[in-house]
């Protein structure tokens, strides 16, 4: 179960009044955060992480994992960038096109072909704008429609009395929502298999005690998107971009998510800007080759990952700890963060 807050209202105050009860019953069942935090020594957030006990983290299976290998850097040094895809229901369109181009090896061969600064930077084809160029791409990827960029989760909520509660959201969609979100058409931010995601407040459905949210993934630092020309077309995911600058926001639910970069972002971000109209490189010489993208259960090599889970108790005070920093540097507690300041935790499996 999620929790979420609000002020708290009656079962017949509307859609709202389903998070504020929501919001009372968890208060009530355990004790907050910032109480939580007070009662031990205070922690930075990268201590409350180094010290979550192992039974806090939650494998990433390597067939979620998209796995890029670079040429090497100038001292010969290896380059290789993981990235967490999104499960389902978000963006499963481009991910399962995604699979398909990764199982061809579509894009061994291809390279880094933008780097903007506080923006993207971009790979694929560098010839894919010119058909008679452009390398061709496997059979049978799936043409996605921009209505998938969001999608519509129902929700049933149960009341006794005065009490409402939420049912779980299907499995694998969890929300936590402790946290200011801001504008954007989103009145929540929360987390999915720790990716970041947004969603509106409920709205009534059939009965009063259904209800549907619109949700969908958020450009953050390290997310990964997919490249597209003017609407309707939607990309197919092979063109792939990742947000190397300030989170731009207004990219949400117009471009699709598919997943965020979990190590190796010092690959991409570090890249030489490109010298051509917003960060293109004008000569194949300034790209960066890309040998092989491959999904990670295809990769003998990778080790495994996971991801401090979010219905935790370490991350429920690492959250806290973000928002409200009580170290011996801080000053004044913010009270609040984005959702793209909660960075999820992710290791490697000793």
């Amino acid at each position: 179960m999620s929790w979420l807050s609000q002020g708290v209202g009656s079962c017949n105050d509307g859609p709202m009044s389903f998070f504020s009860l929501i919001a009372a019953a968890a208060a009530a069942a355990s004790p907050a955060p910032a109480a939580a935090a007070k009662a031990g020594p205070v922690l930075a957030p990268s201590e409350i992480v180094a010290g979550a006990p192992g039974a806090d983290w939650s494998a990433i299976a390597a067939s979620d994992l998209l796995v890029m290998d670079l040429a090497p850097d100038a001292a010969q040094r290896p380059r290789r960038v993981v990235i967490q895809l999104l499960p389902a229901p978000f963006s499963q369109g481009w991910i399962g096109n995604i699979r398909k181009l990764a199982g061809a090896h579509w894009w061994d061969g291809t390279s880094i072909n933008r780097a903007q600064d506080n923006y993207v930077v971009q790979w694929g084809d560098a010839d894919g704008e010119d058909k008679a160029k452009a390398k061709a791409l496997p059979e049978g990827l799936a043409v996605v429609q921009q209505q998938e960029y969001a999608v519509s989760l129902p929700m049933d909520v149960k009341c006794d009395g005065s009490l409402c509660i939420e049912a779980p959201f299907p499995a694998g969609v969890t929300f936590k929502t402790d946290w200011s979100y801001g504008a954007f058409g989103a009145n929540f931010g929360g987390l999915t298999n720790g990716l970041p995601i947004a969603f509106t407040e409920p709205r009534p459905i059939a009965k009063p005690s259904s209800a549907v949210v619109n949700a969908w993934p958020t450009h953050c630092y390290g997310t990964v998107g997919v490249g597209r020309n003017e609407p309707p077309d939607t990309g197919t995911g092979a063109e792939l971009y990742a947000v190397i600058g300030h989170a731009p926001r207004q990219l949400d639910r117009n471009i699709a998510v598919v997943g965020r970069v979990i190590e190796g972002m010092e690959h991409l971000s570090t890249l030489p800007r490109g010298t051509g109209d917003i960060g293109f490189y004008k000569t194949p010489e300034e790209r960066t080759p890309i040998r092989s993208i491959r999904i990670g259960s295809d990769v003998a090599d990778l080790p495994r990952f996971e991801y401090l889970n979010t219905e935790s108790a370490s991350f429920a005070r690492y959250a806290d700890a973000r928002a409200n920093r009580r170290d011996a540097f801080y000053i004044q507690p913010a009270g609040g963060v984005d959702i793209c300041n909660v960075p999820v935790p992710v290791r490697r499996v000793k």
